[in-house]
């Protein structure tokens, strides 16, 4: 079963089996607002925990989407190339940035669950 975790900078990984999906949560897209453009990594390079791994430019500012694990990158999402505007539409959804095969598991640990990221965001207001 796939597992979901959060970063304090508003990413989340979704982790099936030594496959991690990394996009932005809904709240990081509500802050950007309109998104124009997503830089995507190259598949193959590998990332460190806290690496920047693409980057992704709203009307109001551009903010970088950094690795919350380390791992390889397998695969970005094309389709957010063509259609930015994704990511307001369904950031947690079909606006991953990118697959990664995770190098350490064991780095998960001290990523935030669901409940714990939505307690975060709590102190945010």
């Amino acid at each position: 079963m796939a597992d979901i975790k959060f970063t304090e900078a508003h990413e989340y990984i979704l982790v099936d089996g030594d496959i991690g999906t990394i996009g932005i949560t809904d709240y990081a897209q509500e802050q950007l607002g309109d998104i124009v453009f997503v830089e995507l990594p190259e598949v193959g390079r590998a990332v460190k925990k806290g690496d920047e791994a693409a980057v992704v430019e709203s009307v109001k500012a551009a903010a970088e989407v950094y690795a919350p694990v380390a791992g390889e990158v397998l695969e970005t999402n094309k389709e957010l190339e063509k259609n930015p505007a994704l990511v307001n539409e369904d950031a947690e959804g079909k606006a991953w940035f990118l697959k990664i095969k995770l190098a350490d598991a064991d780095e998960l640990s001290k990523l935030m669950d669901r409940q714990a990221y939505d307690s975060f965001l709590e102190t945010l207001s």
